[in-house]
């Protein structure tokens, strides 16, 4: 498994070694000794996949306190932007943003930390979407900022009259609105110490 760093350090890309020959391919798609050398100690709880079509986007969103999740998530059909943005107060690299394609076929994932709002617009005529949750979907705990908001300067790829929305994420608050994390509370060491 090879671990790419991202300009935001707790972000990370994690890109699996393929084998493949005329028959197919095969390749671990997560280990729990390799992430936890890279992260921290981690207890995965919940699996979710959804399929969406090209241009929806959806996020960006997180979740609160306590009830906070942390991601690591993957393109298995079709290719999105995947985003990352740092809403941790205090952050050096507060109000900044990761973007990584990830796809079926460069089979990359993306480790998205508590303290970060995520989402993903899809970039292919369809993309079934994955991820792992280290907590518990809470519909009560829901949370979310604006996806253009011009404090983040996303460049979502595609253009605007051609992103879908759900209702929900066409009224996300601003991102400066979101105060509930500090950098200090959600670093990747407080959160996750190496075993």
């Amino acid at each position: 498994m090879n671990i790419i760093k991202t300009a935001i350090p707790d972000v990370l890309i994690f890109e699996p070694k393929v084998f493949g020959d005329s028959r197919g391919y095969f390749f671990e798609s997560f280990r729990q000794d390799v992430f936890e050398k890279a992260v921290g100690k981690i207890h995965f709880v919940q699996d979710n996949q959804s399929k969406s079509s090209y241009g929806v986007l959806r996020g960006l969103h997180f979740q609160l306190p306590p009830f906070t999740q942390s991601k690591l998530v993957r393109c298995i059909e079709g290719e999105v932007l995947d985003v990352a943005v740092d809403i941790r107060t205090g952050s050096p690299n507060y109000g900044q943003h990761v973007a990584v394609r990830l796809s079926a076929e460069n089979h990359r994932q993306l480790w998205v930390p508590q303290g970060f709002a995520h989402g993903f617009i899809v970039l292919s005529e369809t993309a079934t979407f994955a991820y792992k949750c280290d907590n518990y979907y809470s519909p009560e705990h829901d949370g979310g900022i604006l996806w253009n908001d011009p404090d983040l300067d996303i460049d979502w790829i595609i253009a605007e009259n051609e992103i879908q929305l759900s209702e929900k994420d066409k009224n996300q608050p601003p991102f400066q609105s979101v105060k509930t994390f500090s950098f200090e509370k959600f670093n990747q060491q407080a959160i996750y110490p190496h075993p």
